[in-house]
C-alpha cells in the first residue's frame, strides 16, 4: 500500500473491448478496484455515459454498488452522474439508497454534460435544454440531502438527513463558477478535455464561498497515466486511447481497440494535432518517468487530489499499470 499526503484515486470507464462484453468488463471493473483497495487508493468513481459501445457503466449508481458490495474501504462513486439525464429527486434515492447500504463509503460527482448525442438524450427522455437547468437541479439535488422540514411536501427517501459528500465536475469556467458559489468541492475533467483547466482552477479558488458541506476550495484534477516496464511497452499500451480518440473524431466510436505497433500510421496530421490536445494531461512511460511526470503536474497545478485513469485494453497490463502508479505515487506531497 502506498502512503502519499495527497489523496489519489482511480476513474475506470468500464471499458468493453474487442473481443469481450459487458459482463467481462463488470468482471474487470471489479477486479481493479478490490487492487485499488488494496494499493491505498482513496476513491474508485465511475462515469455515466449512454450509447457508448466501448463503455459499460450507462446504469452508474448499479454497477457503484456491484463495486461497493465487493470492497470494503474504498470510497465509490460517480465521476460522474449527467445531472440533466435525471430528475434530482431520483439522483437521490438512488444515492441515498447506496449511502444507506454502504455508509461512509459513497460519493456523488454531478456533471452538466448528457455525455451522449442528441438522439439517446431524446431516447433518455431527457433534452439538451435540461442542461440550462444544471444550477437549479443542483441546488434542489442539495436540498433532497437535507434533514426533512415541517410541511416539506416532497423528501427523499432514502436520502434526507444523509451526509452524502456531492462535488461538481466539469471541463470549464461553468461548473467551476457554480462549485464556488455553493461552496461544493470541484473536479476537473483535465485527464480529455484540459484546455481551460488552469483559468477555471483560478476561478474556483478566487470565488469560493464557504458552505456547510465545505469551508475552503478543495479541487481534484483526473490524469491519464499509462505505466509499464519499459517506456516503450508504455507508450504501446497508451495507443489503444490514441486510437479511441481517433475513431471518436471520426464518428465512429467502438469497443476498446488493442494497442498497435505504429501509431503514426494510424491517424492524419491533423487528427494527431487534435488527440494530442485532448490527452495532454497524460503520463506514460516506466516507474520513474511516471514518478517524475505525477510529481511535475502536481506541482505545476497543485490540486488537493488527484483522479488518474488508465484505458488499458489488456485486463493484467491495466492492473499493473495502477500497481506502476501508486508506488510512483508514494513521493507525493
Amino acid at each position: 500500500m502506498f502512503q502519499a499526503s495527497m489523496r489519489v484515486s482511480v476513474l475506470d470507464l468500464a471499458p468493453i473491448t474487442e473481443g469481450g462484453d459487458a459482463a467481462q468488463a463488470f468482471a474487470n471493473t471489479l477486479d481493479l478496484a478490490r487492487h485499488a483497495e488494496r494499493l491505498g487508493f482513496h476513491r474508485y468513481w465511475l462515469a455515466e455515459h449512454h450509447n457508448m459501445p466501448g463503455i459499460a457503466s450507462a446504469a452508474t449508481s448499479v454497477l457503484i454498488s456491484h463495486v461497493a458490495c465487493g470492497t470494503k474501504t474504498i470510497r465509490v462513486g460517480a465521476g460522474g452522474i449527467m445531472l440533466p439525464n435525471h430528475a434530482p429527486l431520483q439522483v437521490a434515492e438512488q444515492f441515498g439508497t447506496l449511502a444507506s447500504l454502504y455508509p461512509g463509503r459513497i460519493d456523488l460527482g454531478l456533471g452538466r454534460a448528457p455525455g451522449t448525442d442528441h438522439a439517446t438524450a431524446h431516447a433518455l427522455r431527457r433534452y439538451f435544454e435540461a442542461a440550462d437547468m444544471f444550477a437549479q437541479d443542483v441546488v434542489e439535488l442539495l436540498h433532497y440531502f437535507e434533514p426533512v422540514q415541517p410541511g416539506q411536501a416532497v423528501r427523499a427517501v432514502p436520502g434526507a438527513g444523509l451526509d452524502v459528500p456531492v462535488w461538481l465536475l466539469g471541463s470549464s469556467l461553468f461548473s467551476a463558477r457554480l462549485a464556488a458559489q455553493l461552496g461544493l468541492p470541484f473536479a476537473f475533467a483535465s485527464h480529455f478535455a484540459p484546455d481551460a483547466m488552469e483559468h477555471a482552477l483560478t476561478m474556483y479558488r478566487r470565488e469560493f464561498k464557504p458552505s456547510k458541506r465545505l469551508q475552503q476550495p478543495h479541487t481534484m484534477l483526473a490524469l491519464n497515466v499509462v505505466a509499464a516496464e519499459s517506456g516503450a511497452q508504455a507508450r504501446r499500451l497508451f495507443t489503444t486511447l490514441q486510437q479511441a480518440f481517433v475513431n471518436l473524431r471520426r464518428g465512429r466510436p467502438g469497443l476498446i481497440p488493442a494497442p498497435i505497433d505504429d501509431i503514426e500510421a494510424y491517424w492524419t496530421p491533423l487528427e494527431k494535432s487534435g488527440v494530442e490536445q485532448a490527452l495532454a494531461c497524460s503520463v506514460v512511460g516506466d516507474e520513474a518517468a511516471v514518478r517524475e511526470g505525477i510529481d511535475a503536474f502536481v506541482e505545476r497545478h497543485k490540486p488537493d487530489e488527484l483522479l488518474i485513469t488508465a484505458n488499458v485494453f489488456d485486463h493484467a497490463a491495466r492492473v499493473r499499470s495502477f500497481e506502476i502508479a501508486a508506488q510512483a505515487c508514494r513521493s507525493l506531497a
